[in-house]
């Protein structure tokens, strides 16, 4: 149990931050599936037009710093080219 009051307000302040963060990794891992589902029914106009929004959604999450910025690029540039291959 935190004794100062600015203990105090930080665990309401994580507390707050905590909810943001799993709304914000939530958001990603859902983008991702969609993406995946989209490439697994090998519907390709829906994975194009999708694309440039799961983009933006994988680097707002990056730069908040949830998911780390390398990771990422990774994974747009590997659905991209999986796009582009089919």
């Amino acid at each position: 149990m935190p004794n100062t009051k600015s203990a105090i307000r930080r665990v309401r302040r994580v507390k707050k931050q905590t909810q943001v963060n799993r709304i914000r990794k939530s958001k990603y891992k859902t983008a991702i599936k969609q993406m995946e589902t989209h490439l697994k029914a090998k519907d390709q106009e829906k994975a194009k037009k999708y694309f440039s929004k799961f983009q933006s959604i994988l680097m707002q999450v990056a730069k908040s710093g949830i998911i780390s910025k390398n990771t990422v690029s990774r994974k747009i540039s590997r659905i991209s080219k999986r796009i582009s291959s089919q």
